[in-house]
């Protein structure tokens, strides 16, 4: 803008400048003719005078600066002050004698041949008839700018350089207060009342933007909000790859740092698999990989962005799926553990059945076949008992009743329970504490007792002992389970609350487990909140350590969270 009005101004100055400069060449040009055509008029009238009083005798000794000449009426040259007369042709022809001749009074200018210079003529008629005129040579002022072409460019120069000034300092000054407006608060200034509807304009303009910002910056809020709270990776990209957006967890699922280079501080494998799905979405594909990393399942989820149906980025979506894995192999290995579980007293019974339908078992072992069966089939409703009973507690079929419950109490009534088993294998049963009451559910708890203290009977050695100990620990009631048995592995101390997970399957066939107690225990742990550290040492026994929450607040519907198992 300012180069504009400075150019603008520069060319008007200019124009003017020389418009002005001509203007006053005229003016002076004119007047300096004014001026002489009046200095030859006097000396006409002098030397008119001085021929009518003296005649021809006038002129002897005579000295004038201008040219004088004395033509008669017919045209001849009586007397020329430069040149011999008797060389001169006629003047009757000429302009200001003939103006003299027949007015009084004649004037002419006539230029040299090389225009430099003009003749002035001026001629008065005399009482005689006869005409005497005064020339002089007069040089002008465009032939002086003519001939001295320097002073020309001299003067040009000076009006350049003036306009460059003028147009300089006037376009700074009709440019300063404009750029001195400030956009964001624009003020109407009284000198430009001409822009005042475009300030207005960018007033209501700068309003609609700051809402359309605050919205921008809303948004933008809630979408980080939304993304950072999810535990799913989130990541945007451009049709090239470039990584445009990514939450938190993204990077903390692929390992990365908010400074990290996505495919340069990514395993080789990880990244080529990261390219392969943003190189699929970005040619309008779906995407779906699966990865392994740090001993975690992930899936790689990818789909195209389009925008006005040409694909812009890509959007991936990285789960971390290891639970479900282990969900879905716990889930076959359920199934299959089920499918065995079920099978070998259903094949028991169906072989004693069948032996005992053909006649092959003799009268007096019908008894001790009949045995078998029930035994069998005790076993196979405990089996059942205890499926149903874990698929409830995994299902939130059964709905927890939480009361007051003395685990003491509880204890003691295990104890009861178990202390005829405990007596047929030399089995020393103890319960020892006091009195610690917790919220919780009843018979979950009960549940949870019972299998403790049957796994410690079973898996004890003989004369061995198993002792339950209520006590408090830090304001956090605890129930302790300790045996003298055979102990269990460190290696399989990870894995001993999975379904139907035996350490020594031949001597858990023997004492008649099923497999499920203590995945029973474990969540009757996670209904309550409760903690469960493990000890144990081969040979020597084990101990299991509940540790309920010191306070337990219980909503409808909601349950403490679950606290992971400790391993010693």
């Amino acid at each position: 803008m300012t180069k504009k009005i400075f150019k603008s101004i520069l060319l008007t100055s200019c124009a003017v400048l020389l418009l002005c400069m001509v203007f006053m060449l005229a003016l002076l040009n004119q007047y300096a003719g004014t001026q002489v055509r009046e200095e030859l008029s006097g000396e006409a009238s002098l030397a008119a005078r001085g021929i009518e009083e003296s005649g021809a005798g006038y002129f002897e000794g005579l000295t004038s600066d201008n040219r004088i000449t004395w033509v008669a009426a017919d045209g001849t040259v009586l007397y020329d002050s430069a040149v011999d007369s008797a060389t001169l042709p006629n003047h009757g022809d000429r302009e200001e004698i003939r103006e003299a001749l027949q007015t009084g009074t004649g004037y002419s200018e006539r230029y040299s041949v090389t225009m430099s210079e003009k003749t002035v003529y001026y001629a008065l008629r005399i009482f005689d008839g006869s005409v005497v005129r005064i020339s002089k040579e007069q040089t002008t002022v465009w032939m002086m700018l003519l001939d001295h072409p320097g002073i020309a460019l001299l003067i040009a120069a000076a009006i350049v350089l003036l306009s460059v000034g003028i147009a300089m300092v006037v376009s700074r000054k009709i440019v300063r207060p404009i750029n001195n407006i400030d956009l964001e608060h624009p003020v109407i200034d009284v000198k430009y009342q001409e822009i005042s509807p475009l300030l207005q304009k960018i007033r209501r303009q700068n309003l609609l933007i700051d809402r359309q910002m605050a919205d921008l910056r809303r948004r933008q809020e809630e979408l980080r909000a939304i993304t950072e709270n999810m535990s799913e990776g989130l990541i945007l990209t451009d049709e090239r790859g470039t990584v445009l957006f990514n939450n938190s967890s993204a990077l903390r699922l692929l390992g990365l740092t908010p400074a990290s280079d996505w495919t340069a501080d990514m395993p080789p494998e990880r990244a080529e698999i990261f390219r392969t799905a943003v190189r699929k979405a970005t040619s309008g594909n779906h995407c779906e990989i699966r990865m392994e990393a740090d001993g975690k399942t992930y899936q790689l989820l990818a789909n195209p962005v389009t925008v006005e149906g040409k694909v812009s980025g890509a959007v991936l979506v990285l789960l971390d799926v290891t639970e479900k894995e282990q969900r879905e192999i716990m889930r076959r290995e359920f199934t299959s553990n089920v499918s065995h579980e079920l099978k070998t007293p259903l094949t028991s019974i169906y072989g004693i059945a069948d032996m005992m339908v053909s006649g092959i078992v003799r009268e007096g072992d019908m008894r001790k076949f009949a045995g078998d069966i029930y035994s069998e089939a005790g076993r196979l409703i405990t089996l059942v008992n205890d499926i149903i009973r874990l698929s409830q507690l995994d299902e939130d079929a059964a709905p927890a009743e939480f009361a007051p419950v003395d685990l003491y109490a509880a204890a003691m009534d295990t104890a009861s329970r178990l202390s005829g088993i405990a007596a047929e294998q030399g089995i020393t049963l103890s319960v020892t504490g006091g009195k610690q009451t917790v919220r919780g559910d009843r018979a979950v708890i009960g549940e949870m007792l019972y299998n403790l203290c049957d796994n410690a009977v079973k898996y004890n050695k003989p004369g061995g002992t198993v002792t339950v100990t209520v006590e408090n620990r830090d304001g956090r009631a605890a129930v302790v389970v300790a045996d003298t048995g055979i102990g269990i592995p460190k290696e399989h101390l990870s894995r001993i609350y999975e379904r139907f997970y035996r350490v020594d399957k031949s001597h858990s066939k023997a004492i008649g487990g099923t497999g499920l107690g203590l995945s029973i225990v474990k969540h009757g742990a996670l209904l309550h909140g409760a903690e469960l550290v493990t000890e144990s040492t081969v040979g020597q026994g084990t101990t299991i350590t509940v540790l309920f929450p010191a306070k337990l607040t219980v909503s409808a519907g909601a349950y403490p969270c679950a606290v992971p198992e400790k391993e010693i």
